[in-house]
């Protein structure tokens, strides 16, 4: 069921600074797949999933194995392959071009990485610097690849994938860290496990 709220961008004073929120419309839907539930937030004229998808395919997914319920704080992570295909109905993998459309609405790769952060350290190492969530993305720190080798992003760095590649090797994805509030374009290698937030189909 979703939840209808009238398009308002709210200036809050905070500490002596200028804090805007993009509040707009939030939702819901379920994957018919498995029955799983997923949170919606609308930016400007996007509508994304407000958490990262964890839809488990055939094969092509991540997880730390060794972390109790990393799966349902984090979803999975997805090579490529995979990413480009494991949206639900009616949502896909977003392009490039809808990632930097997201971040030119929310004032620049340079300022756009705060308003999408979960605010506070409980899934963000400190700093966690910028945080505010203003636009209810609530993106979580939720490393890269799943192996043993990359466990060290947990909590530093998240990478999202996009439906773009960047040569043979690469695909364009987007990062966002604790240390900045920053929202980076990234080349990162196809194979490597990223997470996915899927954007509703226009």
């Amino acid at each position: 069921m979703r939840k209808t709220i009238p398009f308002v961008i709210t200036v809050i004073l905070i500490g002596g600074l200028l804090t805007c929120t993009y509040a707009q419309e939030t939702g819901s839907f379920s994957d018919n797949r498995d029955g799983k539930e997923y949170k919606t937030v609308k930016i400007g004229d996007q509508w994304w999933m407000a958490e990262n998808l964890a839809f488990k395919p055939e094969s092509g997914s991540f997880t730390y194995s060794d972390l109790k319920d990393y799966v349902q704080t984090y979803g999975y992570l997805y090579n490529w392959e995979t990413a480009k295909n494991v949206c639900p109905e009616g949502w896909h993998l977003p392009s490039d071009a809808e990632f930097e459309k997201l971040s030119n609405f929310l004032g620049g790769p340079d300022a756009a990485g705060g308003k999408l952060k979960e605010v506070g350290t409980t899934h963000w190492k400190s700093p966690n610097a910028g945080a505010t969530n203003s636009t209810g993305f609530s993106a979580l720190s939720a490393g890269m690849s799943g192996d043993n080798e990359h466990k060290g992003y947990l909590g530093i760095m998240t990478f999202f994938s996009s439906s773009d590649d960047d040569g043979d090797v690469r695909v364009v994805g987007r990062a966002l860290y604790s240390a900045k509030g920053e929202f980076t374009r990234y080349g990162i290698l196809k194979d490597k496990g990223l997470s996915v937030r899927c954007i509703k189909d226009q």
